[in-house]
């Protein structure tokens, strides 16, 4: 049902999702939070099925060129099977990022990645770029992960996760906080990627608790208001983690499906373009 009758309604809704097709529409919407106050950002080129390895390294670099030019407080996250985990483009784009000194963020997809993308991030540690990695709450590995995360000095973004662990049934709010306990005590920054306030404030005050720095970390076109307001009222800095490309339409439905919410903020959106 959603796959078929709402498909030109949820293709216009898109356009509320991602900056736009191309990068010049994420650097202008970077630009345009930072005006408005939130400097961080970050951007990520979503690829099409179709893209080749090699053109989705090409916009990972170019991102990364025009991070750089624009001076944007930005971070480049990419995702490992988009690169065909190939090694030798990884390295291409991580050297990139330490010339740069730009943070390069692998992002988290099925758990059936999860070990390959480490084995990427421990290759590309010897480039000498800043990293990052996500974990999600909803895998039964994530806190090990997180806890192989926090002693690479990599910095983490914790979401609850679009991807089930198929190995076991976990709840994605208490396993978010798991996540947050085994990276709480730390140095390196934590991101709390979700615009559940409850959850949220949770994280962020166990986090604050024990020290470790932590922001906020939005995914654009998703209500906000009132994450921002545990944000505000617990002094965490805030990024918006900004999409630009042709793929957020499967992602939609994806999420749609398990979330009818979703389906409600896309068409309420279409509305009002």
């Amino acid at each position: 049902m959603i796959a078929s009758p709402w498909q030109p309604l949820l293709r216009k809704a898109a356009r509320s999702y991602v900056a736009g097709p191309d990068l010049p529409d994420a650097l202008r919407l970077a630009q345009t939070f930072a005006a408005r106050g939130v400097p961080a950002s970050t951007l990520c080129f979503w690829d099409a099925q179709d893209d080749l390895p090699r053109h989705v390294a090409d916009m990972y670099l170019a991102t990364m060129r025009a991070i750089q030019s624009a001076r944007l407080d930005s971070y480049v996250s990419i995702k490992a099977p988009s690169l065909a985990f190939d090694a030798g483009l990884v390295a291409e784009i991580a050297e990139a990022a330490s010339e740069a000194g730009i943070r390069l963020h692998f992002d988290s997809l099925g758990a059936e990645t999860a070990d390959r993308t480490f084995g990427l991030i421990e290759q590309a540690r010897a480039c000498g770029a800043p990293l990052g990695c996500t974990i999600p709450g909803r895998w039964r590995r994530s806190p090990r992960d997180a806890q192989r995360a926090a002693q690479m000095g990599l910095r983490v973004r914790v979401v609850k996760g679009q991807w089930a662990d198929p190995s076991a049934a976990v709840d994605p709010h208490s396993g978010f906080l798991d996540v947050i306990d085994a990276l709480a005590g730390g140095s390196a920054p934590v991101a709390v990627a979700t615009h559940h306030p409850v959850l949220a404030a949770a994280a962020i005050r166990k986090l604050q608790s024990a020290g470790t720095p932590c922001e906020m970390e939005l995914l654009y076109g998703l209500p906000s208001r009132a994450a921002l307001k545990v944000a505000r009222d617990l002094a965490a800095p805030v990024r918006y983690y900004l999409p630009y490309g042709h793929a957020w339409l499967p992602y939609a439905l994806r999420q749609a499906r398990r979330d009818p919410r979703i389906l409600w903020w896309v068409l309420r959106d279409a509305s009002r373009n």
